[in-house]
């Protein structure tokens, strides 16, 4: 009898040796899928963030379409449709009314390019910069372009237009069909927490969709205001950097900083009062969109704090290089609404709104 007393404890020990060996080859097999899991994205860091960025334009496209589809009787295939054809119409519109007018005046600066830069290197003391300034805008698109990662083409020209192209592409995409893709990350989480992700991902969209809103309204405005102030004070090329700074709006608060210099830098040839008289009509612009356009947007969406958004911008930056600058305010508006959805509502149970609740 002690002998099979005996047998049967060293077998519970065997076994349970063997249970707990299991029990760690499985958490080592786990942490060793995640550590390779977070190695690969950030090695496709630059991808996942123009996934992103085609999120982006996919929220402006439906929101868009959802707003056509809510005054007309079209399906919401037809209601897409329909906004593209819009969109694309309205750009058209734009090259055919303003596009020769711009080039022209873009090619005028790049070709005033040496002559404004040797007046910067005059007045700062810095030689070599246009060289310097090449060779930086080369790196930063050729860091941030898939085709010159894959082919080693260093085209600026290509590693944008490829930027863009799969930006618009996969936006159309995502836009046309975006249940099918919000069903696959659904089926990725546990059927309890299916329908608290549910409810996140409707929160993020909205607050996609406000945000963008209101950049799309600032960029729109500070484009328009900044062409006709520079034009009034008789600047060169004052659609073209109109359009610069608008597009530079994009970024707040870095953005709205560096739309200034390539003005002043124009303005250069113009002399130092003219100058004066850009900055500071770049200082009013700034304010009036602060006490105009952001106020109004606050209301519905993500209210930022600006020393959150620069440094945001100067850690995706850091993190991600200039895609990270480009994308960082729509990321932090995405973190922003995750701990105040995931940790202050629904963990503290906390009362707090999230962007367009009423």
């Amino acid at each position: 009898m002690l002998d099979v007393k005996k047998d049967e404890a060293v077998s519970g020990k065997t076994l349970g040796s063997s249970a707990d060996i299991s029990f760690f080859a499985r958490i080592f097999l786990l942490a060793a899928g995640f550590a390779a899991a977070l190695f690969a994205l950030w090695q496709l860091s630059h991808l996942m963030l123009l996934a992103f960025g085609s999120v982006l334009v996919a929220v402006v496209l439906r929101s868009f379409a959802d707003l056509i589809q809510s005054h007309t009787p079209l399906k919401p295939k037809g209601a897409l449709a329909l906004a593209i054809v819009i969109v694309a119409a309205l750009i058209a519109a734009f090259i055919f009314l303003l596009g020769a007018q711009i080039s022209a005046q873009v090619s005028q600066l790049f070709e005033r390019f040496p002559e404004l830069i040797d007046r910067v290197e005059n007045a700062i003391g810095i030689s070599r910069l246009e060289e310097r300034l090449e060779e930086y805008a080369r790196r930063m698109i050729d860091g941030t372009s898939l085709v010159s990662r894959i082919t080693n083409y260093s085209s600026l020209v290509a590693g944008t237009a490829a930027n863009l192209l799969l930006l618009l592409a996969a936006g159309v995409y995502l836009a046309a069909n975006p249940d099918l893709y919000r069903r696959g990350i659904l089926l990725l989480a546990a059927p309890g927490v299916r329908r608290e992700l549910a409810d996140t991902l409707a929160a993020l969209f909205d607050a996609l969709r406000l945000w963008l809103l209101g950049q799309l309204l600032a960029m729109l405005f500070v484009g328009i205001l900044t062409a006709l102030g520079l034009w009034a004070l008789g600047v060169p090329s004052a659609l073209a950097l109109g359009l610069i700074a608008g597009l530079l709006e994009f970024v707040p608060v870095i953005g709205s900083v560096l739309g200034v210099v390539p003005a002043a830098i124009v303005a250069l040839g113009e002399g130092p009062a003219t100058v004066a008289w850009v900055i500071g009509l770049y200082i009013v612009i700034q304010q009036v969109e602060g006490m105009v356009i952001t106020p109004l947007v606050q209301e519905q969406t993500v209210r930022l704090p600006p020393a959150v958004t620069i440094f945001a911008i100067i850690a995706f930056g850091l993190l991600f290089g200039p895609l990270g600058v480009l994308f960082a305010t729509p990321l932090t508006v995405v973190v922003f609404v995750l701990v105040k959805k995931l940790w202050i509502r629904d963990t503290l149970h906390e009362d707090t709104d999230l962007p367009g609740e009423t």
